[in-house]
């Protein structure tokens, strides 16, 4: 998080409760300059100004319109300084010349041109972003990018599977070196574009089909003998396997990673695929998959909403951790299992949706939590907004920088603990300490002053 060496002017800069002399201070500083690009809400006229002053072009690249008021957007639109006036739009044409994904509306505004406009521009390279950008795009628009005669073009069009293809350009996009391998993965086949994408003997390609969720029952019997961990793993989550056949595909693929394979290691733990056909299927045929020896399977039928109480008890108690946290998402998680998880476990605070957040999570135990062995589960105790202080000194005191940072950005440490966390030795910690609201003011201008700002 932290960057040009002075973390302490970084994280005041995002303080929500800095003053606006402050934040005009910190706009002369590197450090500061960077915490402001990373402060939420809108910046003050006199801010806005400081930046300029300070960080010329690289200041105003970002200045983001919802971050500055109308009348500094015509400030910088009239500034006489060409590197301040065109610094957006140029960093704009400089990643769409390095083909970095821009947003749309940031292209019409640049290019000055409607996005219909823009997607049959002269430059490929614009037509490119443009095709990463618009995700909604009609279904004319779309054609007219498969066929464009730029591969950069037609294969930037088919990354993502929607808008999609229409049926009567999957031929022509099976046939297409430049999108084959982004088709094969989501458009449905028939049997020749099945076996004209197998003849091409691409591993990327092979491994693509095999993750289509529309293979009929004899493509999928086609994968059965190809030797790649990627296919094996993707074909075993198919429909159309049966228990039999899929526990085969994954031991294979285990012994090769046992054996010592990166590839076959790869596929077991970064696939990203799912059966999510599971979900459709009928309660009595899901329930069969209580005892599938995949828990891929046991975590897509964890996140159904249907099942019986019998189902719901025994997924609380499956040996995975990742299919009993899918479980402990339903509404109706008992209390008592989502402590029992949370303090065997600790929670997952990088997703949206924490365990603790759960409204059945008993949140008056969190302070409990403070006196657990394992350190990610003392994390949890931070959650409490009422923590006592005493809790947060001992938590400040623990050897993981991780638990310091949480201590760092509680709203009720205090003055001094502040003050302590500020002189941690992890940047990121003092950081945070910094950008706490409840920092004094006084403490923020000592901070400005030892950095001589």
């Amino acid at each position: 998080m932290t960057s040009l060496g002075h973390p302490q002017l970084s994280g005041l800069a995002r303080n929500p409760a800095a003053p606006e002399d402050v934040l005009v201070r910190l706009a002369a500083h590197p450090a500061g300059r960077h915490g402001l690009s990373m402060r939420r809400g809108q910046l003050a006229d006199a801010v806005v100004e400081a930046l300029l002053t300070h960080g010329g072009g690289g200041a105003a690249t970002m200045l983001r319109r919802d971050r500055i008021s109308s009348g500094m957007r015509r400030r910088i639109a009239e500034h006489p300084d060409p590197a301040i006036r065109d610094a957006r739009a140029d960093s704009v044409r400089h990643s769409v010349d390095r083909e970095v994904e821009v947003g749309i509306a940031d292209l019409e505004k640049v290019y000055g041109r409607p996005r219909t406009a823009l997607a049959g521009a002269r430059d490929p390279k614009l037509r490119t972003a443009v095709a990463q950008a618009w995700h909604d795009r009609p279904m004319t628009v779309q054609a007219a990018l498969l066929a464009d005669p730029d591969p950069r073009v037609r294969a930037a069009a088919t990354v993502r599977p929607q808008p999609g293809v229409p049926p009567e350009w999957t031929d022509r996009c099976v046939a297409d070196p430049a999108v084959r391998a982004n088709v094969a993965f989501y458009v449905p086949l028939t049997a020749d574009q099945f076996a004209e994408l197998m003849r091409t003997e691409d591993e990327e390609i092979r491994e693509a089909v095999a993750g289509n969720p529309h293979l009929s029952a004899d493509m999928v019997a086609q994968l059965l003998d190809i030797d790649d961990p990627n296919v094996r793993v993707a074909v075993a989550q198919s429909r159309h396997v049966n228990a039999e056949t899929r526990d085969r595909l994954y031991a294979l693929v285990e012994a090769e990673r046992e054996a010592g394979s990166t590839a076959a290691r790869t596929a077991l733990n970064w696939c990203f695929t799912e059966p999510s056909w599971l979900r459709e299927e009928p309660l009595d045929e899901r329930l069969t998959y209580l005892d599938c020896r995949q828990p891929v399977f046991r975590r897509v039928l964890a996140s159904c909403r249907d099942l019986p109480e019998e189902a719901w008890r025994r997924l609380d108690d499956d040996p995975d951790i990742k299919v009993r946290r899918t479980a402990a998402r339903r509404p109706d998680t008992p209390p008592e299992v989502l402590e029992r998880l949370v303090r065997a476990h600790g929670d997952e605070f990088h997703i949206r949706l924490q365990l603790v957040e759960h409204p059945n999570f008993p949140r008056h135990l969190l302070r409990t939590f403070v006196t657990e062995l394992d350190p990610r589960v003392r994390y949890v105790a931070l959650q409490d907004p009422e923590l006592p202080v005493t809790a947060l000194l001992q938590l400040a005191a623990a050897p993981e920088p991780f638990l310091r940072r949480g201590v760092a950005r509680h709203p009720r440490a205090t003055a001094a603990l502040l003050n302590q966390l500020l002189a941690d030795p992890t940047p990121d910690v003092a950081d945070d300490a910094a950008a706490n609201s409840v920092l004094p003011r006084s403490r923020m201008c000592r901070i400005l002053s030892e950095a001589d700002v």
